[in-house]
């Protein structure tokens, strides 16, 4: 069972030191965000591999 975003959200605030700050706080959230939709993304099959990528760069650069 997955938490809900609002607990998600919770445990990562209480993990966070006393200190933290809203800035802090806001990058954790995008960070936890960008990791979901990349785990979303390989899930669903939307990745490149090495050796693609460096075939697409090698195109771009003329090499």
């Amino acid at each position: 069972m997955s938490a809900t975003v609002k607990q998600e959200v919770l445990d990562l605030i209480t993990r966070l030191p006393e200190e933290t700050s809203i800035e802090d706080i806001q990058y954790h959230l995008y960070v936890l965000q960008k990791i979901k939709n990349g785990i979303t993304d390989v899930r669903e099959g939307r990745v490149l591999y090495h050796t693609d990528a460096k075939r697409k760069f090698e195109k771009w650069l003329g090499k």
